[in-house]
């Protein structure tokens, strides 16, 4: 699950029924020439990728009306055994699909033409907006309220942004959700001309995956789920937000714990209690005389980034290093200008972030229910969870009539893997399990003490007992007869060079 601050148990038992004999064995699969049709141009600035458009009913409830504009990419597969297609969500909502081929294999890439995507609202595929940009220049107020007065000025920037989301993407805004992009993934099966795909989704594109296999369990060949998010109805997404917070407080404590190995090189104390006393100190300082572009709640944002990626622990810790001990912020205000909340692209993902979230599922409507959740989880995750609360709080306020979530059973769906690791902070462990029960075809793949979020063909996870097995899912359909442990990856070592933390393009 997306967790872009603008501002800033026991293993459930499942059965799996044995692959279909023909999903073992690759075969070739002819493209279907209506494909070469929908690919029409080479994409820029990529041009060995291939671009195109697919138009989809606004509302299908009208399947006649208004047209939505969907931009697709294809990298060809480049083996002779094709067999067929993957759609590919990175997660979000509001992330782009577009140019991803590298996040699978060679010989994945090899065997399937990888089409990516930008879901409807997002980048390509008729965008929306809520505001202007500007609205999240930085530095931002600190997210962490003294008292209830300190509160309101938050409150009032939710109900801004939920009527900022209606009066500049009204005619859209209602149709954005998880349903109509399970249903638009199909538009482009069809379009494709072909009779299923198969489908890999990370974070919140767990979510979307078993969302289109709920609609078109028939259309699914297979589909690898990385990182995964509680798809039951109680926990979309109010809760899963809140149950997200303390797991970002873990994940927290982990790396603070790590970086009080290491006195010797950022010298930010040694011990877990040492470094937050170190960080706090600098989080104070920030907010007394913010850096360009960073003060308390950027800082923030820099702890929930090396929750998700602990690639980037090194530079994370050295900026905050530089900043306590030398008085010098040149690292964390690069940090900010490469992670810029203020720019159109950015503005246009939270846009998409909150419609989905919002259109998807109901949230309370009183701000006393979220102030009283929210102020109960802080007692356990004071580090994180108003920052989240801000970031989700316009769904109190939000015009469009919200819905109940769909209800997902994984009727009818073929073998599922699921990869997941136990210290997940955006995809929390315990949620990963619920919705591994309530997929009976899954079998789950556990990096045990794993924390970073996207494990599969990840330079910087490098799990070959992940990547092993759900390559030769993605090949042969083949899951494992039992849900299989893995060890974690190694964590970074900050004595070693730096390692790449680029996914590379095919």
């Amino acid at each position: 699950m997306k967790w872009t601050l603008a501002l800033a148990a026991v293993l459930l038992a499942s059965t799996v029924g044995a692959a279909p004999a023909s999903a073992g064995t690759p075969t070739t699969e002819p493209r279907p020439p209506v494909a070469d049709k929908v690919f029409t141009q080479p994409c820029q600035p990529y041009t060995f990728y291939e671009c195109g458009t697919v138009s989809v009913p606004l509302d299908y409830a009208r399947p006649d009306g208004p047209k939505l504009t969907i931009a697709v990419s294809r990298y060809k597969a480049t083996g002779s055994a094709r067999q067929g297609v993957i759609l590919f969500n990175p997660g979000g909502p509001g992330g782009s699909g577009l140019f991803a081929a590298g996040a699978v294999p060679k010989s994945v890439r090899a065997a399937y033409d990888f089409i990516g995507f930008d879901p409807r609202g997002v980048g390509r595929s008729s965008p929306i907006s809520c505001v202007d940009p500007s609205f999240y220049a930085t530095p931002a107020a600190d997210p962490n309220p003294a008292d209830d007065a300190a509160k309101v000025p938050f409150v009032k920037r939710a109900r801004s942004i939920a009527d900022g989301c209606a009066a500049k993407s009204g005619a859209e805004l209602p149709y954005i959700n998880s349903v109509n992009t399970a249903r638009d993934m199909d538009e482009i099966r069809k379009a494709l001309g072909e009779p299923q795909i198969s489908y890999y989704g990370v974070s919140y594109g767990t979510y979307l995956g078993p969302v289109y296999g709920q609609l078109f369990p028939d259309k699914v060949r297979r589909m690898l789920l990385d990182s995964n998010i509680n798809a039951d109805t109680s926990a979309v997404w109010y809760q899963a937000n809140l149950d997200q917070d303390v797991a970002f407080q873990k994940r927290a404590d982990i790396w603070f714990d790590w970086i009080g190995r290491y006195d010797n090189v950022f010298h930010l104390g040694s011990g877990t209690e040492a470094v937050y006393n170190s960080y706090f100190k600098a989080r104070s300082q920030l907010a007394a005389k913010p850096a360009p572009m960073v003060g308390p709640a950027e800082l923030d944002t820099i702890v929930v980034n090396s929750a998700y990626y602990d690639i980037n622990w090194v530079s994370n810790a050295k900026a905050i290093s530089d900043y306590v001990v030398k008085g010098d912020a040149t690292g964390l205000t690069k940090y900010m200008q490469q992670n810029n909340p203020a720019t159109a692209d950015a503005e246009n993902s939270q846009a998409v972030y909150n419609a989905v979230e919002c259109n998807d599922a109901r949230w309370p409507r009183s701000w006393t229910v979220w102030n009283n959740d929210n102020t109960a989880v802080a007692r356990k995750a004071p580090l994180l969870t108003w920052s989240n609360a801000w970031l989700n709080l316009p769904c109190a306020f939000w015009r469009v009539p919200q819905a109940e979530p769909l209800r997902i059973t994984g009727a009818g769906l073929p073998p599922i893997l699921m990869l997941q690791g136990t210290n997940d902070a955006a995809t929390p462990y315990e949620g990963a399990l619920r919705t591994h029960q309530l997929l009976p075809s899954s079998r789950m793949i556990i990096e045990q003490g794993g924390g970073s979020h996207g494990l599969y063909n990840s330079p910087w996870v490098g799990n070959k007992c992940i990547d092993d097995r759900a390559t030769a899912y993605l090949l042969t359909g083949a899951v494992p007869p039992a849900d299989v442990n893995c060890a974690a990856h190694p964590l970074p070592d900050p004595t070693a060079a730096p390692a790449s933390r680029t996914l590379p393009h095919p």
